[in-house]
């Protein structure tokens, strides 16, 4: 979808780097939440106390209370995937933030972004399978019976790459559906008043969103630690 006005695409064009930011938007506003972040985590990390202050109370509250709900899913076995688990899920719900902010896009509504973090969780989620049980590992595709094996390896293959195209379409549609629905609400009732319910809505979409991606990884990871049966 071609927004109307995308601040930093402009201001790329004033540096002569129009046609890239035409081109990949994304990519832009990819940097854009990554710079956001990295500047939130130094000042987090710059000013942590014995006594923390409100700042650190809220970043400490979020970082505690992922790592929890995600040790009651893993167990405590599962507590050191947090930084990766934690890291996606703060990362797209910057980037699915981003949208709402006028002149901003969120990068979520691109499919190559949403592919991306798609394919880090699940490739990760062999590597997880290979670290626990090393060659058995293939114990997971090969159903509980030898005779079963043609039968079970195929759907199994299949299962696991659609896992892919399950979390990479489910962000990227809801994403972008949010976007149209804000983008036809522009065109035909103005630019402040009917867009502020969508607005509100879009904060609970870009919650949700990111929270179904990081339950769905953690449920991959903790899958791919459990024996095969």
């Amino acid at each position: 979808m071609e927004h109307p006005y995308l601040f930093f695409v402009k201001l790329f064009e004033l540096i002569g780097l129009g046609h890239f930011a035409h081109a990949y938007p994304h990519v832009i506003y990819t940097w854009v939440a990554m710079i956001i972040l990295i500047v939130l985590g130094g000042l987090a990390a710059r000013s942590v106390t014995l006594i923390p202050g409100k700042g650190q109370n809220v970043f400490e509250m979020i970082i505690s209370g992922l790592e929890e709900f995600m040790v009651d899913v893993t167990g405590e076995e599962g507590r050191w995937l947090f930084p990766l688990a934690g890291t996606i899920f703060i990362y797209i719900l910057t980037c699915n933030l981003l949208g709402l902010i006028p002149g901003f896009m969120p990068p979520t509504a691109n499919l190559n972004t949403t592919l991306s973090c798609a394919l880090v969780a699940v490739i990760f989620t062999h590597i997880i399978g290979i670290k626990y049980h090393g060659a058995k590992y293939i114990k997971h595709f090969l159903g509980p019976v030898w005779w079963m094996v043609p039968i079970i390896f195929p759907i199994e293959i299949i299962g696991h790459l659609a896992r892919i195209l399950s979390l990479s379409f489910r962000l990227f549609g809801n994403m972008m559906g949010h976007e149209l629905v804000l983008a036809i609400l522009f065109f035909l009732a103005g630019a402040f008043f009917a867009p502020l319910p969508i607005m509100a809505l879009g904060i609970f979409v870009a919650l949700v969103q990111a929270l179904v991606f990081f339950l769905l990884s953690v449920m991959y990871f903790t899958g791919a630690m459990e024996h095969a049966h």
